[in-house]
């Protein structure tokens, strides 16, 4: 345990006043300063795909650190953001053909939200409003929060925030509530944009939804000429099932941000993608209609070259089959959980699983949350319940054994926290 200046993210200090310190980290592990081994169940918040330190990844940082470290992208381009840019285009849904880097999930969605507000002011159309699901998460900046669900992530800044159109969460098998609302609000012709976590809001409390209901809220969008932005920061990269998800609905939205296993969870990195029209709206001979978006490591070079390298690792290793093997890992784990009356809701996407804990009252700030991590991390499980709902989400080299070690763990935690 450490204690130091550091300020550290959503984190209480007078509750968790130290922190453990971690040395290393390999495969689906990391090692603590003390020599204690922690399975990474929450994958590092949800960016490592492949394990920590896959070796060609590893390499790819290497060699471009040795070569060009940095560089301006404005008036510049460099060979990693080339071909990290023709790589996307070629596996993202179809239509998506132009590549705005960052550097965060959070600012992929600012830098969507602001290309679509951008969109409809250079065509000449008054279109200023944003739609977006109830218990939505899309980041920590200011755009971000107002698209997000408002509560305890963001009561403190409400001053800040704009004003964004609410649609409900669609509710498996009782959607239509939330067709009717987005299809009345898409009519009033005021909407820019929609935004949306496709099949699962993460940090809302791993809410899950099928493939139909992001289907039809697409069509709504589109026969309403309202842009659909899908916010894929989490659940890009094979999180659900699919490189995007927006595969298992067979839409192509007309922007999309992809962030967190971009570089397999390596470095920073995001991107924005989206459609010729929209990129077209903003190319002028007139300077005012540039799109004013930067920050100081746009399409860092030594960061392309590791989602150079993860996108490599696609093309030539079998990472869909780790993935339905840790899919279906994950699913005879929660079989087993069925009939526990501890738990309740089980539910799966891809590689993802969460359930509630019964006997807890639902809500973020629930107490057992801290408790629970805890016990977990003796044992030697890093996980980060969302209030009462426990979710897993290991990287895909995570074996059969592995996963069935955190079902125990977690099993036994929860006895001595509820006992």
């Amino acid at each position: 345990m450490t204690s130091s200046p550091i300020w550290h993210p959503f984190t209480q200090h007078a509750l968790e006043p130290s922190m453990r310190r971690i040395r290393s980290a390999e495969g689906a592990w990391l090692e603590a300063s003390d020599g204690q081994r922690i399975f990474d169940g929450v994958s590092s918040w949800w960016v490592i795909t492949h394990g920590h330190r896959h070796p060609k990844i590893v390499a790819a940082i290497e060699k471009q650190a040795a070569t060009l470290d940095q560089v301006i992208f404005a008036g510049f381009t460099h060979e990693p953001a080339e071909e990290v840019a023709a790589g996307l285009v070629e596996i993202a849904p179809k239509g998506l053909s132009h590549v705005f880097f960052s550097d965060s999930g959070s600012t992929s969605v600012e830098v969507a939200l602001k290309m679509a507000l951008g969109y409809w002011k250079n065509i000449g159309i008054k279109r200023t409003r944003i739609l977006a699901l109830e218990h939505a998460y899309h980041g920590d900046t200011i755009g971000t929060m107002s698209a997000g669900a408002r509560g305890v992530f963001n009561a403190a800044y409400e001053p800040l925030l704009f004003e964004v159109g609410r649609i409900p969460y669609p509710k498996p098998h009782h959607a239509q509530p939330t067709f009717d609302a987005l299809e009345i609000a898409c009519r009033k012709g005021d909407v820019a944009a929609f935004i949306c976590e496709p099949l699962i809001l993460g940090a809302g409390g791993m809410l899950i939804y099928d493939a139909e209901t992001l289907k039809e809220m697409h069509r709504i969008c589109r026969a309403h000429d309202v842009l659909f932005i899908a916010d894929e920061v989490m659940t890009c990269f094979g999180r659900t099932g699919t490189i995007f998800a927006c595969e298992q609905a067979g839409i192509a939205p007309d922007i999309m941000c992809v962030a967190k296993g971009l570089t397999g969870g390596s470095l920073p990195l995001a991107v924005t993608l989206c459609t010729a029209p929209i990129y077209d709206a903003h190319l002028s001979k007139d300077r005012t209609r540039t799109f004013f978006h930067s920050s100081s490591y746009t399409a860092n070079p030594i960061a392309c070259a590791a989602a150079a390298a993860n996108l490599e690792i696609w093309r030539t290793e079998p990472v869909i089959e780790r993935i339905v093997a840790l899919s279906q890992n994950q699913a005879l784990c929660l079989n087993d959980l069925q009939p526990d009356p501890r738990f309740s809701n089980l539910r799966q996407l891809g590689t993802i699983a969460a359930f509630e804990l019964s006997t807890v009252a639902p809500g973020y700030l629930a107490d057992v949350a801290l408790v629970l991590r805890a016990r977990l991390l003796e044992r030697g499980v890093l996980l980060r319940p969302l209030g009462s709902t426990v979710y897993i989400m290991p990287p895909y080299c995570t074996t059969k054994h592995e996963l069935r070690s955190v079902y125990r763990a977690i099993s036994d935690a929860v006895d001595e926290v509820l006992t």
